[in-house]
């Protein structure tokens, strides 16, 4: 937190092994994660861990996997905007549908959300409670991940939606379409899944629904570095059916 938003936190590294160019505002986070994670194995654990930073390592077993990105919206971090987190999946095996626990935690307010798999969704400890949506033929609150070509590729559900928000972290924002709080979130350029292991456990565990683009299930997706999907995601089965159809509808054409 001290370096977000300065010229040191800025700096350039290397390249992680996700293929984006470190900032030493992404050191020091997963410097902080292994610390952690050290201590753990110390105390007798046996795991692995896949970071965004510093690819696969082994504390004694393939398996659990954890799977961490240490700053989900780096470049609101670096950039010194409020709203970036450190993700955590717990994995039994290869794809998103064995991930088993999973913790969205905001680095700036201290909000935490966690699910276990058929355990339920929690928001600071909380069971979450999902806001209904106010109407089921129109987005009122859409979000987006961030970039010019996801804003021309989502041109259908900008066309049905009143407000438009791209908050610039994938897990956060997902979080809060969990809770209802973001009608529906799209991704329609594809994205790691990686950074969308945790929170898509916790939008399932808070009865919501994730597909891509264009209706596929995501569960049999390789969690890894490597793997990118689309995302259409909502807490709200009929708003979600209804993306997801001006979606297929505009691919189709």
């Amino acid at each position: 937190m001290p370096i977000s938003g300065t010229v040191e936190g800025r700096a350039q590294l290397a390249v992680g092994a996700g293929g984006d160019r470190t900032m030493e505002v992404d050191r020091a986070a997963e410097a902080a994660v292994f610390s952690e994670l050290k201590a753990i194995a110390a105390a007798g654990e046996r795991f692995s861990v896949l970071s965004e930073e510093a690819g696969l390592r082994s504390f004694g077993a393939e398996r659990p996997l954890v799977v961490v990105d240490p700053v989900d919206g780096s470049l609101n971090a670096k950039q010194g905007i409020p709203f970036f987190n450190v993700m955590l999946a717990l994995v039994d095996g290869h794809t998103v549908g064995d991930v088993t626990a999973g913790c969205v935690f905001n680095l700036v307010s201290g909000e935490r959300w966690t699910a276990v798999r058929g355990g339920g969704a929690e928001r600071n400890g909380e069971t979450i409670a999902v806001l209904r949506a106010g109407r089921s033929d129109r987005i009122e609150l859409l979000g987006l991940e961030s970039s010019p070509r996801s804003l021309e590729a989502a041109r259908p559900l900008v066309a049905r939606s009143a407000k438009i928000r791209i908050l610039g972290s994938m897990a956060l924002s997902m979080a809060h379409t969990a809770s209802g709080g973001l009608d529906v979130f799209c991704a329609p350029v594809p994205m790691r899944v990686f950074d969308m292991a945790a929170s898509l456990l916790i939008l399932s565990e808070s009865g919501g629904v994730a597909t891509d683009a264009r209706g596929g299930s995501l569960s049999a997706l390789e969690c890894n570095l490597a793997t990118r999907t689309t995302l259409v995601c909502s807490a709200d089965r009929a708003l979600h059916a209804m993306a997801l159809a001006a979606m297929t509808a505009e691919a189709t054409k």
